[in-house]
Parts: C-alpha cells; sequence; structure tokens
C-alpha cells in the first residue's frame, strides 16, 4: 500500500494518489513550517497537519542525504543545505546523512545512464573533502538541536545480501516499485537500468528507518524528484516500527529562464574554495537573473523578509544593487565575511572602475607558450571564459571578447607576453566575467 500525499490514508497497489493541496497557503502553526513556508521550501509534505503539530511540540530530528560522487558539492546542493539551516534556526535537530554506502550504487532518479561506480577510497576521500563545506551552515556538537554527520555504509554495508533482501525486500513490491517516474522515464526513453539501480530506492528507505532507530529521526527532505523514495521511508516506518514519520519535498530549482540552478558555461559551481574561488562564487551570484533575485534572497540567504520585500521592488539599474547585496550575503554564509568583502572590491575595481585587482580569479600559463604566442580562442577556453573555441570566435565577432579592456574582434589573434600589463593579461567576456593569465 502506498501513502496519500496529502494525508495519512492509505491506497491500494495501483491506485494513483491525488496530488497534493497547495502547501503555499496552509495556515501552519510551527516555527519550522511557518519558516520553509514563508521562504520557498515547501513543495509537498506526507502528513502537514501531524508534522505541524510535532514541530510545534518540541524538536524534531530530520534528515538529508547526499551522495559523495565528488569531491565537492555544488550551487544545486545548496537548497537542502539550507533546507538543514532553516530547520536548526526554528529549534530542532539536522542530520547529515553522508552516502558511504548509497554512492556505491548511484541514484537513478533523474538519470539516464548509470553512474560511474567509485571505490571506497575514492567515496571517503570524497567524504572527507565535503564535510567542511556543512559547517560553515550548521552548528555541529552534542547539543538536542546540534547537526551531527553519520554515514549510512555503517549499517548499508554490514548487511548480508539475503539478509538485507529478508527484512526488508518483503516490505516492497515490483509493481510499484516500476511505478516511480525515475523508472518509467527510464524504461521509456529505452535506457537500461540496472538491478544494482533498483535497489536505490530500497536502500534509501532502509536509512531512514536506521535513523529513526538510532537518533530518533522522525522526518526525511529533499528535492521533489526524491518524493517516491521518501514515501517508501515513510511508510517503512509506519508499517514496520508502527511510529510517526514524516517526508518534506523542497521545489526543483531552475532560474526564471528555465536553466538548471548552478549549470553555467564554466561548469558546476563547486562549494570548496579550492574548486570554484571566493570570487568566482560571488560573481554567480551577481550575476542573477532579475526575476530571480527576490526568490534567491529567500532561499540563499539570512535576510530579513521585510529587507527581501524592499530589495525586490527594486527595478531598473537599482535591482543591481539587490544582485549585490545577494551575492555578498550568499559568499559570507560559504566563504566567509572577508571573503564575500574581497571579492567584492575586485568585482568594483574590475567592471567599474576598470583597474586590475590580485583578487581577480586567475589562470596561470606556461610562460614560455605565451612568449611563443596562444590563440586568443584557445586561451578564452582554457581560462573558463567561454565553452568552445567557437564561442569565443562568436564572442569576438560580436564585441564581446576584450583584451586588456579593449574590444578584440578578431579571436585568432596571437596572445604573446607582448601583451603582459602589470605581469598579466587581462581577459574578459561580455560585461560579466573576467580572468587574469599569469606566465609561470
Amino acid at each position: 500500500m502506498l501513502l496519500d500525499k496529502s494525508a495519512s490514508a492509505v491506497l491500494e497497489p495501483g491506485q494513483r494518489s491525488p496530488e497534493p493541496p497547495p502547501m503555499s497557503e496552509q495556515p501552519f502553526k510551527s516555527e519550522l513550517l511557518k519558516t520553509l513556508q514563508a521562504r520557498g521550501y515547501i513543495h509537498q509534505i506526507t502528513h502537514p497537519a501531524e508534522l505541524d503539530a510535532a514541530a510545534a511540540a518540541g524538536p524534531v530530528t530530520a534528515y538529508i542525504g547526499f551522495d559523495a560522487t565528488a569531491p565537492s558539492l555544488h550551487v544545486g546542493h545548496l537548497f537542502s543545505i539550507m533546507t538543514l539551516r532553516r530547520l536548526q534556526q526554528s529549534g530542532h535537530k539536522p542530520i547529515v546523512l553522508m552516502g558511504g554506502g548509497t554512492t556505491k550504487v548511484g541514484d537513478p532518479t533523474d538519470k539516464d545512464q548509470q553512474r560511474p561506480l567509485l571505490d571506497d577510497e575514492q567515496i571517503a576521500t570524497n567524504i572527507a573533502s565535503i564535510k567542511g563545506t556543512f559547517e560553515r551552515f550548521l552548528t555541529f556538537g552534542d547539543g538536542p538541536t546540534d547537526a551531527v554527520m553519520v554515514n549510512n555504509a555503517d549499517w548499508l554495508d554490514r548487511f548480508g545480501y539475503v539478509a538485507f533482501l529478508r527484512e526488508f525486500g518483503v516490505h516492497f513490491t515490483i509493481n510499484r516499485m516500476l511505478s516511480f517516474e525515475s523508472v518509467k522515464l527510464r524504461l521509456e526513453r529505452e535506457q537500461p537500468m540496472t538491478f544494482l539501480e533498483f535497489n536505490y530506492m530500497l536502500m534509501q528507505s532502509v536509512d531512514f528507518l536506521e535513523l529513526e532507530r538510532r537518533l530518533g529521526c522522525l522526518l526525511q527532505m529533499g528535492g521533489s524528484d526524491q518524493w517516491g523514495n521518501i514515501v517508501n521511508g515513510v511508510e517503512l516506518i509506519r508499517r514496520v516500527d508502527q511510529k510517526p514519520a514524516f517526508g518534506l519535498t523542497t521545489p526543483l530549482l531552475a532560474t526564471a529562464s528555465g536553466q538548471k540552478m548552478g549549470k553555467t558555461v564554466g561548469g558546476a559551481i563547486w562549494l570548496n574554495a579550492e574548486l570554484r574561488s571566493a570570487y568566482d562564487y560571488w560573481q554567480f551570484w551577481r550575476n542573477t537573473e532579475d526575476a530571480d533575485v527576490g526568490r534567491f534572497l529567500r532561499l540563499f540567504t539570512d535576510l530579513p523578509l521585510e529587507e527581501i520585500a524592499r530589495l525586490e521592488s527594486l527595478s531598473g539599474a537599482e535591482i543591481n544593487e539587490a544582485k549585490k547585496v545577494l551575492a555578498g550575503a550568499a559568499t559570507r554564509l560559504l566563504h566567509g565575511a572577508q571573503a564575500a568583502e574581497t571579492a567584492a572590491r575586485a568585482a568594483e575595481a574590475a567592471f567599474e572602475q576598470g583597474r586590475l585587482s590580485s583578487d581577480l580569479p586567475t589562470v596561470e600559463v606556461n610562460a614560455a607558450e605565451l612568449e611563443a604566442g596562444v590563440m586568443l580562442a584557445a586561451l578564452a577556453q582554457a581560462a573558463g571564459l567561454t565553452a568552445s573555441r567557437g564561442e569565443a570566435r562568436r564572442l569576438a565577432q560580436g564585441g564581446g571578447l576584450r583584451v586588456n579592456d579593449q574590444p578584440e574582434p578578431d579571436a585568432n589573434r596571437t596572445v604573446t607576453s607582448a601583451d603582459l600589463v602589470d605581469g598579466v593579461v587581462k581577459l574578459a567576456a561580455g560585461k560579466k566575467k573576467i580572468v587574469l593569465v599569469r606566465p609561470v
């Protein structure tokens, strides 16, 4: 049987659950749900009234899972991180679940192909690299609302295959698993789905059950694409342990123009500073589309809602001031106040005053190669200003590629050491992207 999306009723196999009522208008009483609602974090809740009552009665323990597929999380994960932050700010206890076990399988949700499988050593290295990011947003410790970090390899690795299937497999039907969107889409597109991936949803449900038993976790949160997996865990706990459990999803995040959050020409917006500088991070938020400024201020900063309302009401050139506020506030949370201020000064010097700044992103090139000469299109691509040489040529033809602040219409021209000014070559793409090329 399947939990209804909007109540604690159950549905028979094959019966389609109705869409949940809009969450934006529900009169919540708990500080947690009122905050999440006001700032735009809620998409669906399994049992809204029950969760609201539990959150109003005292601290609720909740978790979100993060697989360790790379040495850093990226801006796409920031929505989930900020959801845990709002939870803790409202007086509740967050659990950061690192997927040391599930990373070995790979979440098939919204994927057409199986993810590359990582070995134990690479997964452990990635988790170690990711940990510091959460300490920027959450307070960890032993207190009743302090955050904790756990690794699902601690329990998933101990299960023998037969024991796992005997204990948990009896609670899941193939019929129902085939009904999930993540599975149906793969089958409809005739993309293969391995039996290994097919087991991911069972493993995620067991994660919730284990956290409920170990830490009294009542709530799993995640993106709306995780709704089916979350509902599975909620039902498993209610059926096996006869205890209350809840699920809450956030909206899938895209920009006003429909672009997936965090996807840029230069690649993913990583949260680790060694992969994406504080300046680049600041500049990412500064380049927010006008229509997204208010929404992103609510989601990704701690600014009061009254101040956000004032900022998003700005129009014309004034909206750029709101974007700077967004960039500064978001960068302070991740990189600290000093890095945010330095990034803002570097941007002002580069864009508004036309000066060089040592805080601008720097790309190092071999001095001998620069002495011999490097094609501008190749240099722009290598510096991350454009995705390809062809894009660099098109940008140059339109007057958008600059060398030392001078438009360069010919992207095939050679950049040499003769172009160095104060030891660097300043390259710019459009009005918003600048890098310094430094020979070494």
